[in-house]
């Protein structure tokens, strides 16, 4: 571990911030490749898990990652997992395969920008459909401290907003009438017509060249009344190459 923790230390202090800063390629991640990440979840106001999770390179391809992820003291066996060459996400919407999370868009330079945009039909049982916008953008270099060591990398920021659109329903009142000794119950049926809920989304990824994947990352989801929801972080505890 501490050779592995060494030598991260000392390929991330190889190039001045500035050689880092002009352009940085898509990595050239090869089977074997692994990273091991200390993950937190939180979610709500008291709800929260730690575990470390290790994600090994299976295959690569000119268009996708193949890789297999596990937690670390785990005897369940790992998820195979697939991302596109540049670490973006990938799902079904809609039927059809959308990348939902870019966190890099290789080359990467400061100042260069770019957008993930998708709309899900009935994405859960409230929403009708839920439309999501990100902007992400290299902001520049910045060193970071971690279990791993410290290095120089380029940070990449992404702010953005989700409208919902809620499912039509209708809610049901009952009320007991009395008169002339006489009982009734009336029923009272309201249809609720359409309804739009918006929130707010922040992410940010610290990308090592050398590491060929972040070091570090935070993605969290506000409410629409401003409140955050849920943080998932991200930090790096070691890595090593396929070769090694």
């Amino acid at each position: 571990m501490k050779k592995i923790r060494t030598a991260a230390m000392l390929l991330s202090l190889a190039l001045p911030l500035s050689a880092i800063a002009q352009s940085a390629p898509a990595p050239d991640v090869q089977p074997g490749d692994t990273w091991t990440y200390t993950s937190t979840v939180e979610k709500g106001p008291s709800g929260w898990n730690q575990t470390h999770e290790q994600v090994t390179v299976m295959r690569r391809t000119s268009s996708h990652i193949y890789v297999e992820s596990k937690i670390a003291g785990s005897t369940q066996a790992p998820r195979e997992l697939i991302s596109g060459a540049d670490w973006s996400r990938e799902r079904s919407v809609n039927g059809t395969d959308t990348v939902v999370n870019r966190p890099f868009a290789f080359p990467l330079s400061t100042g260069k920008s770019w957008n993930v945009d998708y709309t899900e039909q009935h994405p859960n049982r409230m929403f009708a459909s839920q439309k999501w916008s990100s902007q992400y953008r290299v902001v520049g270099t910045e060193t970071v401290e971690l279990a791993a060591g410290k290095f120089q990398a380029i940070k990449i920021e992404s702010e953005g907003d989700w409208l919902a659109q809620l499912e039509p329903r209708q809610t049901v009142t009952q009320a007991t009438q009395v008169e002339h000794d006489d009982t009734a119950m009336i029923t009272h049926a309201q249809k609720i017509g359409p309804v739009q809920m918006t929130g707010r989304t922040y992410k940010a990824f610290w990308y090592v060249p050398e590491v060929g994947r972040w070091v570090k990352s935070v993605e969290e989801y506000y409410s629409s009344n401003g409140v955050r929801n849920e943080r998932y972080t991200t930090e790096l505890e070691s890595f090593k190459k396929g070769g090694q």
